[in-house]
C-alpha cells in the first residue's frame, strides 16, 4: 500500500514519519510546503506540496498514486484563525477540497484529521455521533472540511483534542512545554479551570492515523488521550511530575483571558469506538509526560 501524508513538518507529521518504520509493508510519501524540516523520516521520502495550490496537489498526488492520503496539514492556532479568517478558510477548507479532489482522481482513501473544536463544549466528553456546533472560525472551517471529506466514496475522519508532544523546529510550543518553562522560571501565569479536555500525545494520534490508513477504516473516530482534566489540573500534573511549585500560577476562568476566539468549555472524547474497531490504545497523561521528558532530555 502507498500512503501519502500532508503536514509532515508539523508535530503530527513528524510523529507519523517516525512511525512509518513500523509499517515496512507500505511505502510512504511525506509532504509539506517548502523544504523538508523533519530529520527522522522513518521509511518515508519527501515531496514539497502546497495544499492551497490545486495544480500542485494534483501533480504530486498523481505522480505518487497513493492508496491512502492522511491529511493533517491545517491552520490550527485558534486565535490566528479568528484574526485571519480568509487564510484559515484557504488552508482548512480549500486545502482540504484540493486534497479531496486529488484523492478522487486516483481513487485514494482519505484519513482526515479534525478537532474537538467543532463542538460547543456544553456536553463533553463527546461520542462520534454528537451534534457539531462550533464557537470559532477555526471550528467552522474544520467542520466544513469534514463535510467535504464525507462526500468522498472512502474516508475516515479522526477527531482529536489538545495535541501535546516534542518535535523538531516547531513554530510554537505546546501546553506541556509552555507550562514547564513558566513554572521553572517562577513566571506568573493565568491558567483556566473551566476548560476541560482529554490531552492527546502526538505519538498516539499518529498511531490512530496509521491504524485507520492501514485498515482504510470508514467513518468518524475519536482519537485522544484517555484522561479527562481541566487545563488547571493539567498544569498541576506537569508541576507534580517535574517537581515544580504552582506558586506562580493564578487560577482563573476563560472570561478573564480576552482571547479573540471562543473556546468550548468542556470537550474531551469517548474513545471506546476507536479502541474497539481500530485497536487504538493511547498512553495515560502521566505516561505522555514521561515520553516528552525523555525526548526533551529532561
Amino acid at each position: 500500500m502507498k500512503i501519502l501524508f500532508t503536514g509532515s513538518n508539523g508535530l503530527l507529521g513528524q510523529k507519523i514519519a517516525v512511525a512509518t518504520a513500523n509499517y515496512p509493508q507500505h511505502s510512504f510519501l511525506a509532504t509539506s510546503r517548502g523544504a523538508n524540516r523533519t530529520k527522522a523520516m522513518g521509511t518515508a521520502t519527501y515531496a514539497s506540496m502546497d495544499i492551497t495550490n490545486a495544480e500542485d496537489v494534483s501533480n504530486v498526488v498523481g505522480d505518487f498514486e497513493p492508496d491512502v492520503i492522511i491529511h493533517g496539514a491545517a491552520m490550527t492556532h485558534v486565535d490566528e484563525c479568528e484574526l485571519q479568517p480568509d487564510q484559515a478558510t484557504l488552508l482548512n477548507v480549500e486545502g482540504t477540497r484540493n486534497i479531496a479532489n486529488a484523492a478522487n482522481e486516483v481513487g485514494a482513501h482519505v484519513v482526515h484529521i479534525s478537532t474537538d473544536f467543532i463542538f460547543d463544549g456544553k456536553d463533553g466528553p463527546y461520542k462520534e455521533d454528537a451534534k457539531a456546533q462550533p464557537l470559532s472560525h477555526y471550528g467552522w472551517t474544520k467542520l466544513e472540511a469534514e463535510d467535504i471529506i464525507k462526500d468522498l466514496p472512502s474516508w475516515s475522519i479522526l477527531r482529536t483534542v489538545l495535541v501535546i508532544g516534542m518535535a523538531e523546529d516547531l513554530s510554537r510550543s505546546n501546553i506541556v512545554l509552555w507550562a514547564k518553562g513558566a513554572l521553572e522560571k517562577g513566571q506568573p501565569i493565568n491558567v483556566v479551570d473551566d476548560q476541560f479536555r482529554t490531552p492527546t500525545l502526538a505519538e498516539d494520534l499518529a498511531q490512530g492515523a496509521l491504524l485507520a490508513a492501514d485498515q482504510c477504516a470508514q467513518g468518524v473516530f475519536n482519537i485522544s488521550g484517555p484522561d479527562f482534566m481541566s487545563i488547571y489540573d493539567l498544569v498541576g500534573q506537569v508541576a507534580a511530575y517535574f517537581g515544580l511549585s504552582m506558586e506562580s500560577v493564578t487560577r482563573t476562568d476563560s472570561t478573564t483571558l480576552n482571547q479573540p476566539a471562543k473556546r468550548p468549555p468542556r470537550t474531551g472524547f469517548d474513545i471506546s469506538k476507536a479502541r474497539k474497531e481500530l485497536g487504538y490504545e493511547p498512553h495515560t497523561f502521566n505516561q505522555a509526560l514521561e515520553i516528552i521528558a525523555n525526548q526533551a532530555g529532561l
